[in-house]
């Protein structure tokens, strides 16, 4: 019985993949490389030294997606491949909607017609838009923002739907905050195209001399310093959230939504410090303009899936910010 990932050569797939293996699970990695290179699945062997069957084939491709399904014995699905930044979200909404739902659609009518019954899905806390209160719980008003964002809410509608309609489905909804990080061998890690949107890969480039300056946007927040305060986990922990994700839907448990987070909020300028000090390296940054649709403060309540999974965070921000600088400076221009 094998295990599923889409976009699994991507950043957080990747690092469950190396989860999965060195559990001696049997994985089945799907990607498109949009936003990942080939690179990543000979160090996913190099880190695990295990083998693994690969499709390179993009979702909205149904009639070669079923193929898959045909070869292989699947059991379970984790779903992380879509489109992910804000930004272009909000550029290219078509885009965003063709790609995040049709294929997510694709893949769960093949679901249902292959009787696939445990499914994972990789979703945001973008969901939650601007928070009435601090720490966010999974009861927290759903309101997102951006067409990124509203993907994410879309397809935790549907799969809501479905598992109304089908009592015999297995779905997690994981709803990540910040992940950072990278996997303590320097192997693997983020390596966005382009200038990054999220911050530490922002602050990682300054340090390794790929960007000239880190540009905070407003320090005129209600926060201690005046910047924005987020949640960041380090994408091992996420990863083992997911395995602990797996073992719940093994228990029958219908559909269950999870915050993914370590609880704890950090400002733009404190992960400023902490990577400065990891990386013994001096981060140069200016103040800009807020950004538009921006929050002040965002951070996870973890206490359900710190109940019902037994799982949280391991790792602390002095960790998240010497795996990054590790990776960073092992692969200054990421996968290139």
């Amino acid at each position: 019985m094998s295990i599923l990932l889409t976009g699994g050569a991507g950043y957080i797939g990747s690092h469950t993949a190396v989860e999965l293996l060195q559990l001696n699970k049997d994985v089945i990695i799907l990607d498109n490389f949009s936003n990942s290179s080939p690179l990543v699945l000979d160090r996913i062997k190099e880190i695990t030294g295990k083998s693994f069957k690969f499709y390179e084939l993009d979702l909205l491709d149904k009639k070669n997606l079923e193929k898959v399904f045909i070869d292989n014995n699947v059991d379970s699905i984790i779903h992380f491949a879509g489109y992910k930044a804000v930004g272009e979200s909000v550029d290219k909404p078509l885009d965003y909607y063709t790609n995040n739902i049709i294929s997510t659609l694709n893949l769960l009518e093949l679901m249902k017609k292959y009787n696939i019954k445990n499914f994972v899905f990789s979703s945001s806390a973008t969901v939650y838009g601007n928070p009435d209160k601090c720490p966010i719980n999974e009861n927290s008003p759903l309101r997102a923002t951006n067409p990124y964002g509203q993907t994410k809410l879309m397809i935790e509608n549907i799969l809501k739907d479905i598992s109304k309609s089908d009592a015999s489905l297995n779905i997690a909804i994981l709803r990540y905050f910040n992940p950072v990080g990278a996997h303590k061998s320097g192997l693997i890690g983020e390596d966005p195209n382009g200038i990054p949107n999220n911050l530490l890969p922002y602050i990682s480039q300054v340090a390794v001399g790929n960007l000239d300056k880190l540009k905070v946007f407003g320090d005129d927040y209600n926060t201690h310093d005046g910047t924005g305060v987020r949640d960041y986990i380090h994408v091992v922990d996420l990863a083992k959230g997911h395995i602990k994700s797996l073992d719940k839907l093994n228990t029958k448990c219908g559909l269950v939504i999870y915050n993914l987070g370590t609880g704890n909020g950090y400002s733009v300028l404190e992960m400023v410090d902490a990577f400065r000090e990891a990386s013994k390296r001096e981060i140069s940054y200016e103040i800009v303009k807020r950004r538009q649709g921006d929050i002040a403060i965002c951070y996870a309540d973890c206490t359900k899936a710190n109940r019902e999974l037994d799982w949280q965070a391991e790792y602390g921000i002095k960790d998240m910010c010497i795996d990054s600088w590790n990776w960073q400076v092992n692969n200054p221009k990421g996968y290139k």
